[in-house]
């Protein structure tokens, strides 16, 4: 028998989802972060290992507010797989750029994965990704919104 429902799963992923789309538009994180457990553990693979709650938070925070992370400020999950059996979800991503001002849409993918710890609450975040894709997919966003505010 699987440690949780695959329905408790779903609510904390859904809960997880709504506060990162609430976090992504007002750049305060806290909500998000409050989807982990005090002691959970972050790794993401351009930034590093890092542990506990506020620390997560913290982080996110500051990177989020510098430019032009500021500017990203969408999050849609395209897929995502829930195995209840381990306690993991598995998705992928869209990081999504701000209009640039000509209509056009920049976002590179990334996969994350979730460890579901129960009571609604995640205990590792692991966000995978090729950051010389993100660095074009921000070159490109930078030409248009260039072009875009000369045009």
């Amino acid at each position: 028998m699987a440690p949780f429902a695959r329905q408790e799963m779903e609510e904390a992923f859904a809960h997880y989802q709504a506060e990162a789309k609430k976090a992504g538009k007002s750049g305060d994180w806290t909500g998000w972060g409050a989807c982990f457990t005090e002691d959970a553990e972050y790794y993401e693979h351009h930034f590093g290992k890092m542990k506990g709650r506020q620390v997560i938070v913290d982080w996110i925070t500051e990177t989020m507010k510098q430019f032009p992370n500021d500017c990203m400020t969408e999050f849609p999950v395209d897929w995502y797989m829930v195995d209840e059996e381990r306690g993991w979800i598995m998705m992928s991503v869209i990081n999504r750029m701000d209009d640039p001002g000509d209509g056009t849409n920049h976002e590179e993918y990334n996969w994350t994965l979730l460890h579901y710890a129960g009571n609604g609450l995640f205990s590792y975040e692991e966000d995978m990704y090729n950051p010389a894709e993100f660095g074009t997919m921000i070159s490109g966003w930078l030409k248009a919104k260039k072009a875009a505010s000369a045009g």
